[in-house]
């Protein structure tokens, strides 16, 4: 009986692994489709912030994507200076990393505006820690809405669906919008939650798991420039 009921359990595990294995391959291998193929086109950021001769949306993007192909060990940490080591890394890391790309430090953008407006960050509970506080979806969410630019959370209108962009998910995973599209013209979702696959179809599926809560785009900072000093003109 138990050598039967050994067998049984084997081969059920065989199956599972094929069919894991044939799902990942599909993911991999199947067709993917382009801006371009659903006549959308890709906004193109005014700004270089780093000044690399790439704009910031694109620069978020290859960075995402260069964490997606680093495929950093999913692990959950406190790290003394708040930065994990580059082989370690959580859903909020493939943020500030790509962020980065573009010659941002989210950490330090997040922590001053907890600093200056502690009460509006619930997850902090009044009491700022710099080491793990920009690593935290809640405040993350607070910040993008308060500091960046808040749009649609309808998948439907996939032309509002941009490269680079910010999406989150309730309280609890957050993710980077990719050039890739699948037949129905939703992008790509670069995000590290642990799977084989960092860079995948999965924003439709997640988004019934658990509802896209926000999605941001950083604003444009040579735009602010020019409004700011448009303003300042007309009141001279």
């Amino acid at each position: 009986m138990l050598k039967r009921i050994f067998i049984a359990i084997v081969i059920i595990f065989i199956i599972l692994v094929i069919a894991f294995s044939g799902i990942l391959i599909f993911q991999k291998y199947k067709k993917v489709y382009s801006a371009k193929d659903f006549g959308i086109e890709t906004i193109i950021s005014k700004t270089d912030y780093d000044n690399d001769g790439i704009d910031d949306y694109t620069d978020i993007l290859q960075g995402a994507r260069i964490e997606a192909e680093n495929k950093p060990t999913y692990k959950s940490a406190y790290y003394s200076g708040g930065y994990p080591p580059k082989s370690e890394g959580v859903c909020t890391d493939v943020i500030w990393r790509a962020m980065k790309n573009a010659g941002y430090s989210l950490k330090d953008m997040v922590d001053e505006d907890i600093k200056s407006n502690t009460d509006k960050y619930p997850r902090v509970e009044g009491n700022p820690d710099p080491n793990i506080d920009f690593r935290r979806v809640p405040n993350l969410k607070v910040y993008f809405e308060r500091n960046q630019i808040s749009l649609t959370t309808d998948l439907s209108k996939i032309e509002e669906w941009q490269p680079g962009d910010i999406v989150i998910f309730g309280t609890s995973h957050i993710g980077i919008i990719s050039d890739k599209r699948n037949k129905k013209g939703i992008p790509y979702l670069i995000h590290n939650g642990g799977q084989p696959l960092r860079e995948e179809d999965i924003l439709e599926l997640y988004n019934q798991y658990e509802n896209i809560s926000g999605h941001f785009r950083i604003k444009d900072t040579n735009w602010n420039i020019f409004v700011f000093f448009s303003i300042l003109i007309y009141y001279k």
